[in-house]
């Protein structure tokens, strides 16, 4: 395997066509050549595009030296085109931004940084970029139209780097404001700080995955992190206990474990030590060929990369997504890997049964799911309350898929039966029980549109709800499912790659966080939090909370790192291109009123991680009896939460009863006298609680 993650990583420059340098080296060329012709028009747009490829670099003052020399030639080239030249003036306005990004946000880094509304420390001490960006923004908004998209994104970004300036909204010129009253929170919530400084999981990278979970069995929460960049390595980190984590990447043997857009734990082998998955190739087309990694972990801190024994390495198609489950219901973990079919490369999605051994099989021909599509998210969840998991496949482009697992191996896609292959253009999904109903519903990301449609919705201007809203399938009963997005409240398009949800204020219900954004470095879009108010609708808390980072969110966890009785928010941030690196955040939720519960099962018929198992917590508060569900699982498909379950109590004193069904076996276990606020472990079979703290 590092033989080949070395590979990858030398042919990167080369093919790699996000983080490598071939464009750019041909451009300079090009411009260099071009520099003593006289065709004026090929020399301004040989210099428009290195600019681009500059900034993509993270050489910004290189870039603007392009784009400075492409500005200059305009008086030469006026019978071009007025998108093209607003495109360039749009770009250098861009590039403007991110330089001041750069030596401020990035170089200056602080807690507030790219928190809108962007105030306190988030202000830029050194204001050159923006103030370059609020030229060129300025010039543009003279040259569009209001109804122009471009017109709108630049608008948007006109009012950020007034914020930046710590101008805003005094300075905005007002037929270009967006009102402060449209950054108000719907509702109330806790203000939450970002600490991953003082932590110690500050990375700074490109996109990636990350897990929280306990590796070694410690009682603690520790971290795994990746990044898309072929050179970018694996990183984890030792939870301590007392609010920091310490690298233990070299010591856990895996040096030169590098690349992976996406992570997700699991425990293949049933040994009670959390392995990893690490996912590669996505986005990449025909040069996403690289090998996956499962990880397994020997119980002592350290990791071997076991992925060509398993049977896992070949075919390695290009992918950001894999679900673990048990499938086949015979106690160990089974795979879907949701593979990215392009016109360039056919990709199908596979099923990997587990022998037992240490070993997988490909039975995805057998068991009946096709899917060569562009998968960017799986999901397993027992929709239909059968025992057996069914599959959702979150396509780009493309039909969703809701296979139904009908119990002897087999699966039949259901999803056009029940109404649930929507949004076309869709992203992160998970199973989630949102109401305590008992019932699996199914959230479906849209992503689709961009900063226009965000300024558009803050402006209340219409939008193209139809393709940038998602989809919120709630579970009927009956094994069905009843679209029901804007009657949550769902009604802001958000554009989320990195997406999960816990129960933050510890009352029951699961609230949900996004992490969103787009590879291309102007869009800057606040990440979105929503609190579920009592299983009936969803509220924006973004400002309140204070955690609408400006930054491409990726992998999301939200995991009680701080062992204090409430979830904080771990994110994984940075784009999909060198320029666009950024610091990842941990949020630390300052208090949440409600009481709690967090509960580890351990399989011993079922599998080990008890992924599938099914909680239910019935507790008494305010003298009436009401129940609360939680699924064992990691939470969303672009990011892990830990396997041990965070259960909010609310304002309960006294829980009833706490009920563990197997669906290996299809048996109850019924617990009584469960305290509150402790952490519990149950293994299957054994009849008694155990309290880990």
């Amino acid at each position: 395997m590092l033989d080949q993650l070395q590979k990858i990583m030398q042919r990167a420059p080369d093919e790699n066509t996000y983080v490598g340098d071939a464009q750019a080296r041909m451009l300079r060329e090009r411009v260099r050549n071009l520099s003593a012709s006289e065709d004026p028009v090929q020399l301004w747009l040989a210099n428009h595009q290195l600019g681009k490829a500059e900034l993509r670099l993270g050489r910004e003052e290189e870039s603007l030296k392009a784009y400075t020399r492409a500005h200059q030639l305009l008086p030469q080239v006026q019978h071009l085109p007025d998108r093209a030249i607003n495109q360039m003036v749009f770009d250098m306005a861009v590039a403007c931004l991110r330089y001041g990004e750069t030596e401020n946000c990035c170089q200056r880094h602080t807690a507030e940084s790219c928190i809108v509304p962007i105030e306190g420390g988030g202000i830029h001490q050194d204001p050159e970029g923006s103030q370059l960006a609020i030229k060129y923004l300025t010039i543009l908004l003279q040259r569009t139209k209001p109804d122009e998209p471009m017109h709108m994104a630049a608008r948007w970004l006109l009012n950020l780097a007034y914020m930046t300036l710590g101008n805003f909204p005094e300075s905005v010129p007002p037929q270009y404001l967006i009102p402060p009253r449209a950054w108000q929170t719907e509702a109330p919530f806790v203000r939450f700080v970002d600490v991953a400084d003082k932590a110690g999981v500050a990375t700074f990278s490109l996109a990636g995955g990350a897990i929280g979970d306990d590796f070694d069995n410690d009682g603690h929460i520790d971290l795994v992190v990746s990044s898309s960049d072929p050179a970018g390595q694996l990183q984890i980190f030792w939870n301590q206990g007392d609010g920091t984590f310490t690298d233990g990447t070299k010591q856990a043997g895996i040096t030169g474990i590098c690349g992976g857009l996406n992570l997700v734990q699991t425990d293949y082998n049933n040994d009670g030590y959390l392995d990893v998955f690490v996912l590669r190739g996505g986005w990449l087309d025909a040069a996403g060929h690289h090998p996956n990694s499962l990880l397994k972990n020997n119980g002592d801190r350290t990791f071997t990369d076991v992925t060509y024994n398993a049977g896992l390495a070949h075919p390695a198609f290009p992918t950001q997504t894999a679900a673990w489950a048990d499938y086949d219901l015979d106690g160990d973990l089974d795979v879907f890997i949701g593979n990215e079919s392009t016109g360039a490369v056919v990709a199908p999605s596979q099923l990997f049964r587990n022998n037992g051994d240490g070993t997988f099989i490909d039975v995805t021909k057998s068991a009946g799911i096709a899917n060569s599509a562009l998968a960017k998210a799986v999901a397993w969840g027992d929709f239909d309350g059968d025992r057996f998991p069914d599959l959702y496949i979150s396509n780009f482009g493309a039909e969703n898929r809701l296979f139904k697992n009908q119990g002897d191996g087999t699966f039949v896609d259901v999803a056009s039966q029940l109404g649930v292959g929507q949004p076309r253009h869709s992203f992160p999904v998970w199973f989630w029980d949102m109401d305590n109903d008992g019932h699996l519903d199914l959230f479906v990301s849209a992503y689709v549109g961009g900063i226009a449609e965000v300024a558009a919705f803050y402006l209340q201007k219409p939008f193209d709800e139809e393709t940038t809203l998602p989809k919120l399938y709630r579970g009927d009963g009956q094994g069905g499912f009843v679209e029901s997005a804007r009657d949550w409240n769902l009604v802001r398009p958000t554009h989320p790659m990195g997406a999960n949800f816990g129960d933050l204020d510890n009352d029951g219900f699961l609230d949900f966080y996004l992490g969103t954004g787009w590879p291309e470095f102007h869009e800057l879009m606040p990440n979105v939090l929503y609190r579920n108010e009592a299983g009936r609708r969803f509220v924006d808390v973004t400002t309140a909370a204070r955690v609408g980072h400006l930054q491409k969110g990726h992998a999301v966890v939200f995991a009680d790192f701080d062992e204090d009785g409430d979830q904080d928010i771990f994110e994984q941030m940075g784009g999909f291109v060198p320029g666009d690196k950024y610091r990842d955040v941990l949020y630390e939720n300052p208090h949440a009123d409600g009481n709690w519960l967090q509960v580890k099962l351990v399989g011993t018929k079922s599998n080990r991680a008890a992924i599938g198992s099914r909680i239910h917590v019935r507790v008494v508060e305010e003298e009436r009896t009401r129940s609360i569900y939680k699924h064992v699982n990691s939470g969303g498909s672009f990011g892990a939460n830990p396997l041990r379950q965070h259960i909010g109590l609310g304002k309960a004193s006294k829980i009833e009863s706490v009920e563990i069904f197997w669906p290996t076996t299809g048996q109850t276990e019924v617990f009584h006298d469960v305290p509150v606020n402790v952490f519990i472990e149950i293994v299957e079979g054994r009849g008694k609680v155990k309290i880990i703290r």
